[in-house]
C-alpha cells in the first residue's frame, strides 16, 4: 500500500530531515532511477534540482515535457551547488566518491538513495533480496509465487520497475531486487524477510574490496525482519545476528529450507516435509536448486501459502538470458547466461553441470582477480572461447590448463565453439564480465549469440576461413 501524502511528507521529515518547506534537494543522475526520484518528489510537492553529468539527453527533454519548468544542470557536476544543498538524492550509477559528491558529504550536506523514500512511503511488508549471483531469478520467482498465493505484489529495484514507481495503494506486499550501489546509501529499510543470497567479487572498479562490498550488501539486513541466511556461503553465514529471527537454506546440508533424499529421490524440502521433486524444478543448474530454496524460504518468512509457492515454481521457466537453452543442433546444445557479469555467477552456471562444458567467456572484469575462475574451469570445461576487453586477462589467468581459443566477435567465437563440440556437449556462454565494452547491455550480448547459433542451423559448421584462422588455441 501507499501511504497518505500528508503522512509520507510527515516520515520523510521525521527520518530524513526532508522539510518540504526549507530543504535544498538535489537530485544526482537522471537514470531510471532519477526520474522516478524527480517524478516522486514533484508529486509530493517538493522543490529541487536535478544535476546530471551528460550535456543533454532524451530523458532530460522527457522530464522537463512531464514536469514542466524543470531546473537541470547539466555536464560537470557542480561543488558548489552540491554544497549548498542539505540533501543530494543520489542515484545508484553515481558513486559517492565522485569529488562534488564527497566534497559536499564533508561540508554537512546528507545523502540518501531511492529506497529510503520508498521505505517512507508504505507499510506494506517489504522483501529485500540482495547477493552476487541470482537476485533477479529469485525476486522474479518470487513475485511470481506471492501472484499465486493471491498478493497484490509489487516486484522491481533494481531489477525492471524502479522502487518509488511500484507505489501503489492496492499494493500488500513488495519484492525488491537491491545492489549493493542502492544499498551504499540506504538507512531506512526494513524489510519484514531479507537475504543476502551471496557473496563473490563484483563491482570491486566501485568498491575499496571485497569486504567493503560484503558491508554494503549486508546492509539489507537493517531492521528487525525476517533473516534469511544462506549457510552454504560463509561470508552470509558471517552476517547472521543473534536473537533475530532466522530461516536458513542450504544445497549442501541440512537446513530449513534444504534438498533431501526420499527413496533414492531429491527433494526441495521444508524441515523434514517433502514439498516437490527436484526433478520437477523447470530451471536448469544445482545453483537454481538453491534459488528456489531462497525464494521458499523468503516466501515462508511473509507467510505465503507452500502449495501455491510449489505450482508457481513447477511453472517458472527462469529469466531472459539467464541458463536459458537456446537450440539444440547436431546433439550439441547451446546455453545463454549472458547476464553472468561476474565471477561468482559463471563459477555457478559451471557448477551446475556434471559434464564438462565448453565455455564462452570475456568482457569487462571491473577489475575482479580472474584467478578465481580456474578451479572450475580446470573442473569444469572442456576448452573456453575468450572475447572481449579482458579476454587476455583470463587467458593469463587460464595460463594453458585447458585450451584457450581467443575471437573478436561473438559470431566468430559460435563458429570456433562448433568446431570444438561434438555429440552430448554443451557450449555456454557465461561471460564471466559485463557487457558495455561490446555490447550495449547483457541482454545485446546475449541476443548476438541467440542470433550466431541460430545462424548455424543453416551452415556447414565450417571453421575453415577468417574466423578460424584468427583464433588462437593455447595448450
Amino acid at each position: 500500500m501507499k501511504l497518505n501524502q500528508n503522512i509520507i511528507i510527515e516520515r520523510l521529515k521525521a527520518s530524513l530531515g526532508l522539510d518540504i518547506a526549507t530543504s535544498k534537494i538535489v537530485v544526482v543522475g537522471l537514470g531510471v532511477t532519477g526520474f522516478s526520484i524527480a517524478t516522486y518528489l514533484a508529486n509530493l510537492g517538493f522543490d529541487f534540482v536535478v544535476a546530471d553529468s551528460r550535456e543533454q539527453s532524451s530523458i532530460i527533454s522527457q522530464l522537463q515535457e512531464t514536469l514542466g519548468n524543470m531546473t537541470v544542470f547539466s555536464g560537470a557536476f557542480d561543488e558548489d551547488l552540491f554544497s549548498n544543498a542539505s540533501h543530494l538524492i543520489v542515484s545508484p550509477g553515481i558513486p559517492l566518491t565522485e569529488k562534488a559528491i564527497a566534497k559536499a558529504v564533508s561540508n554537512g550536506t546528507k545523502i540518501i538513495g531511492d529506497i529510503d523514500l520508498f521505505a517512507c512511503s508504505t507499510d506494506a511488508p517489504i522483501v529485500a533480496i540482495t547477493g552476487s549471483n541470482g537476485k533477479s531469478t529469485v525476486t522474479t520467482l518470487l513475485g511470481e509465487m506471492a501472484k499465486a498465493a493471491g498478493k497484490r505484489v509489487g516486484v522491481g529495484g533494481n531489477l525492471g520497475v524502479a522502487a518509488l514507481d511500484l507505489l501503489d495503494e492496492s499494493a500488500n506486499l513488495y519484492v525488491l531486487e537491491l545492489s549493493s550501489f542502492q544499498l551504499e546509501r540506504t538507512s531506512q529499510l526494513n524489510a519484514a524477510a531479507a537475504t543476502v543470497l551471496n557473496i563473490s567479487a563484483d563491482h570491486l572498479d566501485r568498491h575499496a574490496d571485497i569486504a567493503d562490498y560484503a558491508v554494503q550488501k549486508q546492509r539489507v539486513f537493517i531492521g528487525d525482519g525476517v533473516m534469511v541466511i544462506n549457510v552454504d556461503d560463509p561470508v552470509v553465514l558471517d552476517m547472521h545476528e543473534k536473537g533475530r529471527s532466522t530461516v536458513t537454506f542450504s544445497i549442501q546440508t541440512i537446513a530449513d529450507f534444504c534438498i533431501g533424499k526420499d527413496n533414492d529421490l531429491e527433494y526441495l524440502k521444508h524441515g523434514e516435509k517433502a514439498l516437490m521433486p527436484l526433478s520437477e524444478l523447470p530451471l536448469e543448474g544445482r545453483h537454481n536448486a538453491a534459488n528456489a530454496l531462497a525464494a521458499l524460504a523468503l516466501g515462508a518468512a511473509v507467510d505465503l501459502d507452500e502449495q501455491a509457492m510449489c505450482k508457481a515454481l513447477k511453472a517458472f521457466n527462469g529469466l531472459p538470458h539467464r541458463m536459458q537453452r537456446v537450440t539444440e543442433i547436431a546433439e550439441v546444445t547451446w546455453v545463454n547466461d549472458s547476464k553472468a557479469t561476474n565471477i561468482g555467477a559463471c563459477i555457478a552456471a559451471l557448477q551446475g553441470y556434471e559434464h564438462k562444458v565448453i565455455l564462452i567467456a570475456g568482457g569487462d572484469a571491473k577489475g575482479a582477480d580472474m584467478r578465481d575462475l580456474i578451479p572450475t574451469i580446470k573442473e569444469k570445461t572442456k576448452a573456453v572461447v575468450l572475447m572481449g576487453k579482458d579476454a587476455e586477462l583470463i587467458e593469463q589467468a587460464i595460463n594453458g590448463c585447458v585450451p584457450v581459443h581467443n575471437c573478436s566477435t561473438m559470431q566468430q567465437a559460435v563458429v570456433v565453439a562448433a568446431s570444438i563440440a561434438t555429440g552430448g556437449d554443451t557450449v555456454l556462454l557465461s561471460p564471466a564480465c559485463a557487457s558495455l565494452d561490446q555490447y550495449k547491455n547483457y541482454q545485446d550480448r546475449g541476443d548476438q549469440f541467440a542470433q550466431a547459433v541460430m545462424g548455424l542451423a543453416d551452415s556447414n559448421h565450417n571453421c575453415d576461413g577468417a574466423a578460424s584462422r584468427s583464433s588462437r588455441m593455447i595448450v
